[in-house]
């Protein structure tokens, strides 16, 4: 999970990862750095930087170790690019997370697939009844490995992309190239509120 990172040592991080940012950058004495280490990107760490002053607030990505920073900029090309640089090492315990990372940061054409564990990780804009809720966390698992061979990793997660809940398998190779497939819809039309970060 993200930690808010001590206001001194943000101050210095932010100062640097605002030499990539340009005019996009941010207040060293008001933004706010969360960090975490990356399981699948060995010595580097993870930080967003969040402007709480700024409706709705603004957040940046950035995959970080001493002088070397990539800002995450919602395309698989950048994921990509740094996956050969790292370079990215897969596992059993990892693949998951990295899957996760992947589908959070990335966006296509027509918005974030989000991969979901349980029914606490759907952002509602009004609460189903529980009756709903339990119908609904029912059709729910995990993400789970299918199957591993020498390419890759074959996953099954359930994904919310707009206002439905699909099942769907998800193809990761050694390199971190990822595609989805056998996509299910289970529910539509869910009430959901906007992705915060998809605007």
């Amino acid at each position: 999970a993200l930690m808010r990172v001590d206001q001194q040592q943000a101050k210095a991080l932010i100062e640097e990862i605002n030499q990539d940012l340009g005019a996009e950058g941010f207040d060293p004495d008001k933004a706010i750095l969360l960090g975490q280490d990356i399981p699948f990107y060995s010595g580097y760490k993870f930080f967003e930087i969040v402007d709480y002053d700024t409706v709705p607030n603004r957040h940046r990505f950035v995959v970080y170790k001493p002088d070397e920073r990539h800002v995450l900029d919602w395309s698989n090309e950048t994921i990509y690019k740094l996956n050969e640089i790292v370079p990215i090492t897969l596992t059993e315990k990892n693949v998951a997370d990295y899957a996760r990372f992947f589908f959070t940061y990335v966006r296509g054409r027509h918005g974030r697939f989000l991969l979901i564990n349980t029914v606490d990780d759907i952002d509602w804009r009004e609460e189903p009844p529980p009756a709903a809720r339990k119908a609904i966390s029912n059709l729910i698992h995990p993400i789970k490995i299918l199957d591993q061979d020498e390419n890759g990793y074959t996953l099954e997660s359930c994904i919310i992309f707009k206002d439905g809940l699909f099942k769907a398998k998800i193809s990761v190779t050694n390199q971190g190239e990822v595609s989805l497939f056998d996509e299910t819809l289970l529910i539509e039309e869910m009430p959901l509120l906007d992705d915060i970060f998809g605007q």
